[in-house]
């Protein structure tokens, strides 16, 4: 599984890591087991028969779409008392038995591209990974794609109007153009929407070194950054008989 979640890292996937960490017989799962849950709905592992994997599925989905991670008690009937920071669901199935499973979930960090190679543009890089965002250095011929979540132009007037386009064109939600205020104004004035860009790009901080500036750069991409939704918690299953394997 291991394996599994560098490639999905590696590819930007989010998903959640779905671990038994108790298990009260009767159970088919063992403390220790696990499944990964895609955004799909995709389960790949082992946390129990048909009840649990339907509940699994259904909160882990629920929490890829507000970032958060749970523990979660699957228990015969609703006789459980509630627990701080522990989500408790009814499971119908006749084989009974309670399974906690904590559901970890993995978001990628936002991506960030930045154009450019002078000393702005590498401490954009440098304190951006720092600071947790998937920072990498771009060129003009690496167009920005949808996945990016800002993209910040530093390259001292070269191909500003090609990147910045290209950004506009795929909807980057955050667009920073690294001038002064006068130019970023006339760059920015000759593109559709050219509005849409902030320039000079950052917080007014009172930056002045390569670093500062990169700082006010992020806490900026960091206030535009839209708050998680709150994922409603799914409604328990229909208290019918059916029987797990």
């Amino acid at each position: 599984m291991t394996d599994k979640t560098e490639i999905l890292r590696r590819e930007r996937t989010p998903y959640v890591l779905a671990t038994v960490v108790r298990a009260e017989r009767p159970t088919s799962a063992k403390t220790g087991d696990r499944a990964l849950v895609l955004p799909d709905g995709t389960m790949e592992g082992f946390v129990g028969g048909e009840c649990a994997e339907s509940a699994v599925r259904d909160h882990a989905l629920g929490l890829l779409r507000s970032g958060e991670s749970t523990l979660l008690r699957i228990t015969p009937g609703a006789a459980a008392a509630p627990v701080d920071g522990m989500v408790t669901v009814s499971n119908p199935c006749l084989s009974g038995g309670t399974l906690d499973v904590f559901l970890e979930t993995v978001i990628p960090p936002a991506l960030v591209h930045v154009y450019g190679d002078g000393p702005v543009a590498r401490a954009l890089v440098d304190v951006g990974r720092a600071a947790g965002f998937d920072a990498r250095p771009a060129g003009a011929a690496d167009p920005p794609g949808p996945d990016a979540a800002a993209v910040v132009v530093a390259t001292h007037g070269r191909d500003e109007e090609t990147v910045l386009k290209a950004a506009l064109d795929v909807g980057v939600p955050y667009i920073g153009l690294i001038a002064s205020r006068k130019r970023g104004t006339a760059v920015t004035s000759s593109l559709e929407h050219g509005d849409r860009v902030h320039t000079p790009a950052g917080l007014d901080i009172g930056a002045r070194t390569a670093p500062e500036i990169a700082l006010s750069v992020l806490a900026e991409i960091l206030s535009h950054r839209p708050a998680p939704a709150r994922a409603a918690v799914p409604p328990e299953p229909e208290a019918e008989a059916r029987h797990c394997h």
